[in-house]
């Protein structure tokens, strides 16, 4: 009869020093949440992140270097934050030609946006107009999307999301109900935001989506 024994997998061991950088952590956090208070929530998050990844490879290069007793939070977090700015991150190349890049975004002045939005009350991700795609040439589609966002974004902001609602195909008592007014405004709307659209574009047609929020 053969025992066969269970061989235990070796675990490498974390080195001493990362309990130390764990251990500065919420002081370096919290100086970029400072920082970057300024920021959308989406951006502040992104810029702690980076913040704390330019801070654990320049701590680790410290220990490398036997100098680690130099290594304080507020001037690891000072570091990170200098380097965010400027557009270096960790595991990014400075890439000038890559307009999804942030150095190119800002060396260049490209501005990159999305073609969606967030919808606070409904907390989903939703496409501001629906197009049929398939008939539509792919230029027409981008220059009608950035379009409408700007025309949208001249609305007020009840106008803007009883338009957004229609636009995405609701009926008129659906509408009404759900923003507690009468079915006779919403029609009226209908005709004031059909107006204001050709107003903005000198009547360029609507694509589907935006049709279904002016008809």
């Amino acid at each position: 009869m053969v025992a066969v024994t269970k061989q235990k997998r070796c675990r490498k061991q974390a080195p001493a020093w990362h309990a130390r950088f764990l251990a500065m952590l919420p002081a370096i956090m919290t100086h970029a949440r400072i920082t970057f208070q300024h920021c959308d929530p989406e951006s502040r998050a992104e810029a702690i992140q980076c913040v704390v990844a330019s801070s654990f490879v320049a701590y680790a290069r410290l220990v490398e270097l036997g100098k680690e007793t130099i290594a304080y939070p507020s001037v690891l977090a000072r570091l990170g934050c200098a380097q965010y700015r400027a557009h270096r991150r960790v595991g990014s190349r400075l890439n000038v030609g890559d307009v999804l890049s942030h150095y190119c975004q800002a060396k260049k002045n490209v501005i990159v946006e999305r073609l969606d939005h967030f919808d606070d009350e409904e907390g989903a991700w939703r496409e501001a107009v629906v197009q049929d795609t398939r008939s539509t040439p792919v230029p027409d589609i981008v220059a009608f999307r950035c379009d409408f966002a700007d025309w949208l974004r001249s609305l007020p902001r009840r106008d803007r999301r009883i338009t957004e609602t229609l636009a995405l195909g609701n009926r008129n008592s659906e509408v009404a109900k759900r923003f507690k007014v009468t079915e006779g405004r919403i029609s009226q709307l209908r005709r004031e935001l059909a107006e204001s659209w050709r107003a903005f574009v000198g009547d360029q047609p609507l694509s589907r989506g935006a049709a279904a929020a002016t008809a």
